[in-house]
């Protein structure tokens, strides 16, 4: 089978698609037909060394968020059967024609959604749901501010918020501005126009899924008490002393909360936006994109259908 390996860390010159051996499940696990991947930050992230920090060894099978049909099922596995159409995120291997996942972090998509849409959700989705819930602890009626609201992750937390009841302010460039007040945001700064700290005022929490200068200068919209939630930076204990709280999301596979997503799909409260679709000899090119920063919605690799 096809699959994308870097065998040393670098910029994109290091990516390769190979043909490697297609693997078995072992117990509790399913192999997984790959038809669409999700292309993520980190992934880009842990070809230029990342993957280093994270305890990963090389080689590496790039990929962490995919959907596709379940090919085998290992032994011990109850609730799936050949056939499937499943979704979730793996710690690696997603970027294959098949990959491992562990059976107890894989949910049947949601009814009527196509397998590349259905690849523009898990990572995404569990990020803002455990960033706003279980980080931020976000209630009904609060003010949020999102940064990088337009994107594959605040896109989608713009919606999950709405759904929780809570007033959003949302940050994005002026050109998507129809798109980010499409998703339900009630306010919206175009960072390019002025500085968004100077329009935000008394945020009871604030997800940040750009970092750098806007991490910082995010605190300046928190009301004593408030809350920052970062996706992409490391708080440091300075940080920490601002008179707010702060703190990081490291997603996790959650089944019961990828199956609440998908429960808002088939209400058709959420909806994932696809940016871009490549194939998985694309995939340099798919980094590329990513790494420039400009996406509207998720870059996804459609691998078979």
């Amino acid at each position: 089978m096809r699959a994308v390996v870097i065998e040393s860390y670098g910029d994109n010159s290091v990516v390769n698609v190979v043909d490697v051996a297609r693997p078995a499940p072992q117990a509790g696990e399913l192999l997984v037909k790959v038809r669409a991947a999700g292309v993520n930050p980190i992934d880009w992230k842990i070809r230029g060394g990342v993957g280093q920090r994270m305890g990963m060894t090389l080689p590496i099978h790039l990929g962490g968020e995919i959907s596709g049909t379940v090919e085998q099922v290992g032994a011990g596995v109850a609730g799936f059967s050949v056939g499937d159409a499943v979704f979730g995120i793996i710690k690696d291997g997603g970027f294959a024609d098949y990959a491992i996942a562990p059976a107890a972090d894989m949910v049947r998509i949601p009814a009527d959604l196509d397998f590349i849409a259905a690849a523009a959700i898990p990572l995404g989705a569990l990020t803002a749901w455990q960033a706003l819930f279980d980080v931020a602890k976000l209630t009904r009626g609060q003010r949020l501010l999102i940064a990088g609201a337009s994107g594959g992750v605040g896109s989608l937390a713009v919606q999950i918020a709405k759904t929780a009841g809570a007033h959003v302010t949302a940050i994005a460039s002026g050109r998507n501005a129809d798109f980010v007040r499409s998703l339900g945001a009630d306010t919206f700064i175009d960072y390019t126009a002025q500085p968004f700290e100077q329009v935000a005022r008394d945020m009871d929490v604030v997800f940040d899924t750009v970092g750098g200068d806007t991490f910082q200068r995010a605190f300046g919209t928190l009301k004593h008490g408030g809350f920052l939630v970062t996706s992409v930076e490391f708080p440091t204990e300075e940080d920490g002393r601002r008179g707010v709280g702060v703190g990081r999301v490291f997603c996790k596979p959650n089944a019961a909360q990828l199956t609440a997503i998908r429960d808002l799909v088939e209400a058709g409260k959420l909806q994932p936006h696809v940016a871009t679709v490549l194939t998985l000899d694309e995939v340099k090119e798919a980094f590329a994109l990513s790494e420039g920063g400009r996406t509207r919605g998720k870059i996804v690799l459609g691998i078979s259908q």
